[in-house]
């Protein structure tokens, strides 16, 4: 099992306060010869009554390295790489990056993080952490 990124549970919870049934913690990828792959949470809320389910994944990063721009391409490999082996074994549930509302203004508002979300590369959520433990915005 991998080790729980520090906002772990302050994700989780705000998830919860913002409608979402945690339903899987971690969520696997089974792959092929028994290998798996362990993106964070995954959740599901009721949408309208004709539209069923609404599924998400969702893969939590820090960003507590000296460099924000190889926390980016960490985060980055992770997020395609689980997006690509979803489409192929869990199609239903759409990948979400989250992290905090600090990271967001540091990271994703500056030219790199801002091509990957203006080109549909990454999906994010952002939280407030711990203190609130509130979904702060969600950015597609």
């Amino acid at each position: 099992m991998p080790a729980k990124d520090t906002y772990h549970n302050t994700v989780k919870a705000a998830l919860v306060k913002d409608g979402w049934t945690v339903t899987h913690d971690p969520f696997r990828i089974r792959l092929a010869r028994g290998k798996n792959l362990f993106v964070d949470l995954g959740a599901e809320r009721l949408l309208a009554a004709e539209r069923g389910l609404e599924k998400i994944v969702v893969e939590i990063k820090s960003f507590t390295r000296a460099s924000d721009m190889k926390d980016l391409e960490e985060a980055l490999g992770q997020f395609v790489l689980y997006a690509q082996l979803l489409k192929r074994h869990a199609p239903d549930p759409t990948l979400h990056l989250a992290v905090s509302e600090d990271v967001r203004k540091t990271v994703f508002e500056e030219e790199a993080g801002q091509v990957l979300i203006e080109d549909g590369i990454i999906r994010i959520v952002t939280f407030d952490p711990p203190v609130k433990e509130v979904i702060v915005r969600w950015i597609s």
